[in-house]
């Protein structure tokens, strides 16, 4: 339709929607008499910070969420979803879209209206305001300082405090359950300790080297006797250098988000880079390592009570994203050894809990 979101549209993990009771039906959209309209245009991992703002939310009404569809398998119940690239959203961004009484009945049915999109487009935001007399809150998608948490920056904009619903939770499907265990069926895993990782991330500097997931992958293999899942999304396969993590790990790729946080919260343990998977994993609550290097923990660290963040205090690190992808050496992530990140699983592991109580953790930031 020719609508240019404010956003630039990045590669990331992208799921089949899942059957859900929680998918939109349009026949129900803005009828009820205390339902909110929520837009909001980000990827997992963003997505996953703005659920215990959304959760809370949900205590006060139902939702139709305007959002990625894949994200109706994560949702909490009384929350619909329907696509963000729906008419009734790129309309807002056209001049020539007419300012039908159709649009106006539709977003003027909401008792409120809350969008992280478009607050920089006065087009957009003089019609969301028109449609819906005014009761429109327009936020910016991200905070502006980049010290503050995102999860915390949306609880903030609906002046919603900052406590321990801070942290998501995610409701798993049945049907999805239910596929995780005949997964594990299929492939012997019952009984079993599982690793899970997740090696890539929506942007490859961020990511540890492969050589040093086989190394963590090999450890446990060997300690446990345990089993190694790869999760393998479009952006990996499409940009490859996984290939022997592929060869040595069972793969799981092609899945949808219910069925990938249901595999998760099946496994013991998860190592991952800073992505939207590792927010996943953190949110179903399995015990979560999440590598960070040019990132910033303080506003992107995944929440959960089983997260440890594992990461090397370098004088450039955290950096800017423009000096993120010109970095000519990537010291924060090439010299993580993988040593030092086995000696921070190591403890915190249930199965090696007991063996190893005094083993040290150098060169990094618990």
């Amino acid at each position: 339709m020719g609508v240019r979101f404010e956003l630039k549209t990045t590669k990331c993990y992208s799921f089949a929607l899942a059957m859900s009771i929680k998918s939109f039906d349009p026949a129900s959209a803005a009828s009820a008499s205390s339902r909110a309209c929520v837009i909001f245009p980000g990827a997992l991992g963003d997505f996953i910070c703005f659920l215990p703002a959304l959760q809370a939310l949900r205590r006060e009404c139902e939702i139709d969420l305007f959002a990625r569809s894949e994200f109706a398998g994560i949702v909490p119940a009384g929350v619909k979803v329907r696509s963000l690239e729906c008419a009734e959203i790129g309309n807002l961004f056209i001049a020539a879209a007419p300012q039908t009484p159709s649009r106006q009945t539709y977003f003027g049915a909401y008792t409120a209206l809350y969008s992280w999109l478009g607050s920089q487009q006065p087009l957009f935001v003089q019609r969301l305001q028109s449609d819906c007399a005014g009761r429109a809150k327009i936020f910016p998608f991200r905070p502006p300082a980049n010290t503050e948490h995102q999860a915390d920056y949306y609880l903030r904009c609906l002046a919603l405090p900052q406590s321990s619903e801070s942290e998501p939770t995610i409701e798993l499907d049945a049907a999805a359950i239910a596929w995780s265990e005949n997964f594990c069926r299929e492939h012997t895993l019952d009984g079993r300790a599982i690793l899970a990782l997740g090696a890539g991330s929506g942007a490859r500097e961020k990511n540890w080297p492969e050589e040093f997931f086989l190394a963590v992958a090999n450890w446990w293999r060997e300690s446990s006797g345990g089993a190694v899942i790869l999760l393998v999304g479009p952006v990996e396969a499409e940009r490859g250098g996984i290939d022997r993590l592929a060869e040595r790990c069972l793969v799981a790729r092609d899945l949808s988000l219910s069925q990938l946080a249901a595999l998760l919260a099946r496994s013991d343990v998860y190592l991952g880079n800073d992505s939207g998977v590792t927010h996943l994993a953190a949110g179903v609550g399995v015990t979560t390592f999440a590598l960070f290097g040019p990132s910033d923990p303080r506003q992107w660290a995944p929440r959960g009570k089983k997260v440890t963040l594992i990461s090397r205090q370098i004088a450039c690190s955290p950096c800017a994203k423009s000096t993120m992808k010109s970095c000519p050496h990537r010291a924060c992530l090439s010299e993580l050894h993988p040593d030092q990140v086995i000696a921070a699983m190591t403890p915190m592991t249930p199965l090696m809990e007991q063996a190893t109580l005094t083993r040290g953790r150098a060169g990094i930031t618990v």
